[in-house]
Parts: structure tokens; sequence; C-alpha cells
């Protein structure tokens, strides 16, 4: 009997992946594509990180490393945490693993039990809600719409906490928005957390280096809460290392000691030559890491100014990241002629077929009002996608 796990069966597919394969099949019957669909840069690695993976198989790393990864690599986290964060931890309160993915993964799976809540902003990324079902958790999501720039304020938290609450995740830089949450809006919250012992917080921060603002902002930097919050980061936005596989988190040392028991059960230590990888990355030059985030911010100041010129589209002033996340309810309900747009994932799919170009709509990021697009493309296809778009929704009345 073809039968799957109930535990399978209560999780919805990636909506960005399956964007992302849609318009692969377009390509591959030769339509010409522009994809803003895919979360990930679009420049190479840094050519000293790809020699250190070189080194690295020259020199036979090609055994199983620690579960949590190898001490140097961690080490080496374990001093950018210090050297750009002002944080203190310690090697053991450092656990890597197959992206940051696996790591906010990790964490839910190694805390929430059946039937604890999970506290998730919206709009949120795509699979934090199917995580905490995985873990037999319950999402509690809290909306915050464009017009509080897609965060969520101390109030709205408070209200959401119950004795049930098990976690908060957030994400700052955001995907799916890229807003970013300020030192005193995060003190805000922090203060709230205060009062909730129960409460862990996972704190996303994959993009802590594409932002736009300045220096990056951890909830892990107010000590009133510190003992309470995991840190998820890793190697794959900033250095653009999306493939090499290689995240980690930073928190408590019973959290991460669960989490290594977790991880030694189903996947082991990460890849040992990505490991190095991302060693040379955290303790080489940062110097591509500036070089491609002053692109991402040219890109971004682009799509703005480009998207405020289609009518119909409400944009906020994205701080980090390289999304957009424009409004486009004004458009539901209209048609070309036959086909109806009645939702955000209607639209999407409609200036895929039509203007051929692959957004996605923002239902499974809590945000059915929206699209999603990434800037993480040239300037030459941002240009040519938003002519493409506005041209394409002009059809519709």
């Amino acid at each position: 009997m073809n039968q799957l796990s109930d535990r399978l069966n209560s999780l919805s597919p990636s909506a960005t992946l399956a964007m992302s394969q849609k318009s692969s099949e377009l390509k591959a019957q030769g339509v010409d594509v522009i994809n803003l669909s895919v979360g990930e840069p679009d420049f190479n690695t840094p050519d000293h990180i790809k020699e250190a993976a070189k080194k690295a198989i020259d020199e036979n790393y090609s055994r199983y490393s620690p579960v949590a990864g190898y001490p140097a690599l961690r080490n080496a986290i374990v001093a950018k945490l210090k050297n750009e964060n002002g944080l203190e931890y310690t090697a053991a309160q450092i656990s890597c693993a197959n992206g940051a993915k696996q790591s906010v993964c990790n964490t839910i799976l190694a805390l929430v039990n059946k039937g604890d809540e999970v506290i998730v902003p919206a709009p949120y990324w795509v699979s934090y809600p199917e995580m905490v079902k995985l873990a037999e958790g319950t999402p509690v999501i809290v909306r915050a719409g464009i017009d509080q720039d897609f965060k969520i304020t101390p109030a709205q938290l408070e209200a959401a906490i119950t004795p049930n609450t098990r976690a908060l995740i957030l994400c700052s830089p955001s995907n799916p928005t890229g807003s970013v949450y300020t030192q005193e809006e995060l003190a805000g919250l922090a203060a709230v957390l205060a009062k909730h012992e129960r409460v862990i917080v996972i704190a996303d921060e994959i993009y802590e280096h594409i932002n736009y603002i300045g220096k990056h902002q951890s909830i892990a930097q107010f000590a009133e809460i510190k003992d309470r919050v995991v840190i998820v980061n890793g190697v794959s936005k900033a250095y653009a290392m999306t493939g090499w596989r290689i995240g980690f988190i930073a928190g408590p040392e019973w959290i991460v000691k669960g989490v290594n028991k977790l991880q030694g059960q189903y996947t082991s230590g990460p890849c040992s030559v990505s490991q190095k990888a991302a060693e040379a990355a955290y303790t080489g030059t940062q110097a591509p890491v500036e070089e491609m985030r002053k692109a991402f911010e040219r890109r971004r100041d682009l799509i703005v100014k480009l998207a405020k010129e289609i009518p119909g589209f409400e944009v906020n002033f994205p701080q980090g990241a390289f999304y957009l996340f424009p409004k486009c309810d004004s458009f539901f309900g209209k048609k070309d002629g036959d086909r109806v747009i009645n939702n955000a994932d209607d639209l999407a799919m409609y200036l895929l077929e039509v203007g051929h170009v692959a957004c996605v709509g923002g239902t499974s990021f809590g945000a059915p009002e929206c699209i999603r697009m990434s800037y993480a493309t040239s300037d030459e296809n941002i240009v040519e996608a938003m002519r493409r778009i506005k041209e394409t929704l002009a059809r519709l009345s």
C-alpha cells in the first residue's frame, strides 16, 4: 500500500522551490524566463575560499568530522561572534550543520514537544511553520503588514504568548521582506521575552551581512535573555556558498548538546571539505562580502525605484537581504480574457506564464496579499524583469 506517514502528509511542499522548478521547465522549453524566485546570491564563491577547499582535498580531509564540526571551524565562529557581534561563546556552544536550514530544524526538533506553541511572525520564510509541524508543535502566526514594515511589535508578541509557548522564531534581516529590526525594536521584544522564562528565541541571522543600515543587531545582545537565544547563521548568503551547505547554531550548551545528539543520529557532521572552506570564509579577507553587499544595495535601490513606477504595487523600502515584497492585492479580481487573478499565487503564475518573470506568491509566506521578488540578479535582468511585469500587469482589467 503506497501510504506515506501522517507526519509527511501534514507538510506543504516548498513554494519557492516549486516556482524555481516551474521556471526551469519553461527555460528548458526555450522560453526566455527571468528568474526572480531564487533566494541565493548570483555571485561565485570567493577564490580564497575555493582554494581552501582544494587544499583540504589535497590534505585528505575526506573522513567523518565530529558531529558538531571541526574544532577549528567552531573556534573561527566563536571569534567571528566576538569580533563582529560582541558576543561571548565557547566552541562547546557551537554546532555546525548541513546549512542554516538544518540548523533551524535541528533546534526546533530538539526543543518542541507535541502541543507546544511556536510563535512565527508573518511574513515568514516558508519552512518555519512546516518545521514546527514536523516537530508536532503548533505554529502561532503573528501578522505584521506593510504598514508596520512587516515587523511585529512588543504588544503583539506579548498577546501571542501563552503557557504553551515554547519558542519564537525571529528572522532579521528578513526573508521574504528584507525588513531589519533595529536595536531599539529588539530591545522592546527582549523586554517582553524576559518575563517568560520558558520561551526560547530562535534568531535566524543568515542575512546578517546583507544589510544596508550599518552594524547588524542581534537579539542575543540583551543579557536578560541571552541564555535563551539560539543564533542561527552560516556562510551561504554572505559568502555566496549556498551549495556548500554549512550553517551553525550558537546558544546555550544544553541546547547545543541536544542538537548534537539529534544530528548524530541522522546526518552526523557536515561535509568535511565544506567545513574547511567555511573556516577560510570566517578567518580570511571580508572584502568580497562588502563588495557583494554594495552590489545588492545598488540593486535594491534600482528595483524599488522601478517597482514604485508600476501602478497597483505598494512597496516598502527593505533594509536588508535581497528581496522585495510588494503588496499586490489591488489586482485581485481583475482579468485578462478568461483568466482571473484571485490571489497572489495566481498573479505570480500569470507573471511567469504571460510575462516570463518568475516570482513567488505570498501565500506560503503568510502574506497572501504580496509577492516575493529576489533581486539577486544582474541590473540588466532587474530592468528587463520590471519592464515585463509592468507591461503584463497593464493587461489586467
